[in-house]
């Protein structure tokens, strides 16, 4: 659908839609660009509050990854009128809760009557230009990074069955609410090639845009991708959102699967992630000095889970996933 737009040629555009970024990058001068993005979606967890969090933490995300700070929200809401108030309050206490952590005000916003709810944020970050991290920096050699676990997507989607257990409800929660800010100050401070934040995609579609905007192909090693306790289990029961199939449907044709990677695997790799990790591609010998760095920060999850090879290593634009 995108292709049917007509292009943007603006020399202080420094990022726009043709690297399938997030985010956009815009030079103002020499010393300062401002990046814009925006997110939101439908109620993911029961309690509104948690709701609102969620999604500010989704959405300043995308300006972490591109290694920005974010200054400025602005509230997008859906809200059915027969509803309560009160929830659409809680809500938006939420959001203005986390947007206080990550030190970004919210100055406004935009409201519509919406058979379902809906909430997000249109942010607005900085970043000096040239430093931006976009998804399309990928060299060979590199090694992928990821600073969260997979798996909220198959959680929130058995807890709307009611199907799974409320302590994995919880961790799945605290996971969606931790901020990017300090994987993103980390990866700034050591120095990496590109950065995508791992949402509606998956791992595997987000990957994929890394490597198409890159010219390279990529490896995947399943054994140290990390996962949210209780996953498996609910794998192993069927569950999984329509959106996680419709991933794996869709990065069925670049992947090459080892004979050994199940099905529950396929789907966890693809899995629709709320407010999920940065996906890193750092070079080989600064990866020592980024993990060191991360740590320093109290990121929590740290894990190696493949590398960037050329195309002459891999059919071009592929993924490899081994056991």
């Amino acid at each position: 659908m995108l292709r049917q737009l007509p292009k943007v040629s603006d020399p202080n555009l420094l990022v726009g839609i043709s690297t399938g970024d997030d985010a956009a990058v815009y030079k103002l001068n020499d010393d300062l660009a401002i990046i814009q993005t925006l997110d939101f979606f439908p109620p993911i967890v029961d309690d509104p509050f948690t709701y609102g969090e969620i999604a500010v933490a989704n959405s300043l995300s995308d300006v972490y990854a591109m290694g920005g700070k974010p200054l400025l929200g602005l509230n997008i809401v859906g809200f059915p009128v027969n509803l309560s108030k009160d929830i659409l309050g809680e809500i938006l206490k939420g959001g203005a809760s986390k947007a206080g952590e990550a030190d970004v005000i919210i100055v406004g916003g935009h409201t519509v009557d919406d058979k379902e709810p809906k909430y997000g944020l249109s942010v607005t970050g900085v970043v000096k230009p040239g430093c931006q991290i976009t998804n399309a920096g990928c060299k060979p050699g590199d090694v992928l990074v990821l600073t969260k676990p997979l798996g909220t997507g198959i959680i929130t989607t058995a807890g709307k069955q009611q199907s799974v257990k409320s302590d994995v409800i919880r961790e799945a929660v605290r996971v969606m609410n931790m901020l990017n800010r300090d994987a993103s100050e980390a990866m700034v401070e050591t120095g990496v090639n590109a950065c995508s934040d791992i949402t509606g995609f998956g791992l595997l579609g987000h990957l994929r845009s890394m490597i198409y905007g890159s010219d390279v192909g990529a490896v995947i090693n399943v054994s140290t991708v990390p996962v949210i306790d209780g996953v498996w289990d609910l794998l192993d029961k069927g569950i999984a959102p329509g959106g996680t199939r419709r991933n794996l449907s869709s990065v069925e044709d670049i992947t090459d699967w080892h004979s050994d990677v199940n099905e529950s695997t396929k789907l966890l790799l693809a899995d629709a992630q709320t407010s999920g990790g940065l996906l890193i591609s750092v070079p080989s010998v600064d990866s020592t000095a980024l993990i060191n760095a991360l740590r320093l920060r109290g990121v929590e999850t740290i894990s190696v889970v493949g590398e960037v090879v050329s195309k002459e290593s891999i059919e071009p634009y592929r993924i490899k996933v081994i056991p």
